[in-house]
């Protein structure tokens, strides 16, 4: 059987992140890919210009159309910016008996807010509970959890605990903000955290990094891997399209990452 993975996201008109980010990446490593939109972006390597939420019955409907007639493997949810949207998107993974990979998307890359703060207690209460893994960046886990940003281990596993304690099976921290040469995420699903190191990749192209890796996740879950394998192969993922996505001429910003660099290198060839 074709292995589906569903994005529940904001479309970026650039292509960099997102709904198109996701959808690329799920083709990447073989995955179908459907899409739920939650919001229409105007942006750019440059910024985030407008946004137009999509009315939360067309949200609704758009899961209806999907889990009605496609057999989801996995789901990934990313940018969800109002209350509405957020219970409307709950309402809908319940009704289909879904957990889902989520990316609390609060910040853009360019530094634009896209999650309204007057949402941050409705996705704590209705989405987070719904997590099969969260993956916030230490500013986002910071946010969520009401603390400074992490600056070590010990903090990023206390601030893991909190965001376990509101319902979610996994906690991936992402230390890309972190200091050091070494980017190191931290997964939390039981006793003994994983760790997951790469060399930092001194780029400006890293659009779309966060909608990359758990889209990636998603994709090893719709394939049936387990959760760690899926996190593995996802971080893997990432490192090699940021390496190749150095060479992108795209825009003239923060460009995007390489999806598709086991297939077409930066001249296309």
């Amino acid at each position: 059987m074709t292995a589906i993975a569903l994005t529940i996201a904001g479309s970026d008109s650039s292509g960099g992140a997102g709904v198109q980010a996701d959808l690329k990446t799920f083709s990447a490593l073989g995955v179908y890919g459907a899409s739920v939109i939650t919001a229409v972006t105007a942006q750019n390597t440059r910024g985030v210009t407008a946004v137009e939420d999509i009315a939360p019955a067309v949200v609704t409907a758009q899961i209806n159309a999907v889990f009605s007639d496609l057999v989801v493997g996995a789901v990934k949810i990313g940018m969800v910016s109002r209350q509405e949207t957020i219970a409307a998107i709950a309402s809908g993974l319940k009704r289909y008996q879904q957990m889902a990979v989520i990316d609390p998307v609060m910040v853009a890359t360019s530094g634009d807010v896209l999650l309204r703060p007057d949402a941050i207690a409705t996705l704590k209460e209705e989405l987070l509970p719904l997590g099969l893994v969260v993956t916030p960046n230490l500013p986002e886990a910071a946010l969520l959890t009401g603390r400074a940003i992490a600056e070590n281990e010990t903090e990023m596993a206390r601030q893991a605990e909190m965001l376990l304690k509101l319902g979610g099976r996994a906690v991936l921290m992402k230390g890309g903000h972190a200091k050091g040469d070494e980017a190191v995420d931290i997964l939390f699903s039981g006793d003994t955290p994983l760790h997951l190191s790469r060399p930092r990749v001194g780029t400006r192209n890293d659009h779309g990094t966060g909608c990359t890796l758990s889209a990636a996740i998603a994709a090893g879950l719709a394939r049936r891997q387990t959760l760690e394998d899926a996190v593995v192969a996802a971080k893997t993922y990432l490192h090699e399209a940021l390496v190749a996505g150095a060479d992108l001429m795209i825009g003239q910003g923060r460009g995007p990452v390489h999806h598709f660099h086991q297939w077409w290198g930066p001249s296309g060839d």
